[in-house]
């Protein structure tokens, strides 16, 4: 039986895109049995509908299983490698740089010095 298509599954070239920047298996174990793409469709659902895991629809993959994936590849940084990828992949579509050239910080976003006044300065800011 085919799995119902949710609006945040996703598409065939976005799977494409980040198919590779899913770190393979570790060696000597036992070979995956998920589809990683329905991992990724899960956890997108979660994100996008913020709906408890123990709510997701069971038509995905069991929610430990999917919970496991995202917890570790949280620790990993896989989301924010996916998110940098498709940014520039956005980014380039549009003609600009795959980089951001500009930083923008609110007021609220940048801690100050209260004897001072002054702003401390961004050491750790990633381009």
């Amino acid at each position: 039986m085919e799995r119902k298509s949710y609006p945040t599954d996703l598409s065939d070239m976005e799977w494409e895109i980040l198919a590779p920047l899913i770190p393979p298996a570790k060696e000597g174990g036992h070979p995956p049995t998920t589809d990683m793409g329905e991992i990724c469709n899960a956890i997108y659902f979660h994100l996008k509908t913020g709906c408890q895991w123990n709510m997701l629809p069971s038509d995905f993959p069991p929610r430990s299983t999917v919970y496991s994936y995202y917890r570790k590849w949280q620790g990993q940084g896989v989301r924010e490698k996916f998110n940098h990828t498709l940014g520039g992949q956005v980014r380039s579509k549009l003609g600009k740089s795959t980089q951001p050239t500009a930083l923008a910080a609110d007021s609220q976003s940048v801690n100050t010095d209260q004897k001072k006044g002054m702003c401390m300065v961004l050491t750790d800011v990633k381009r």
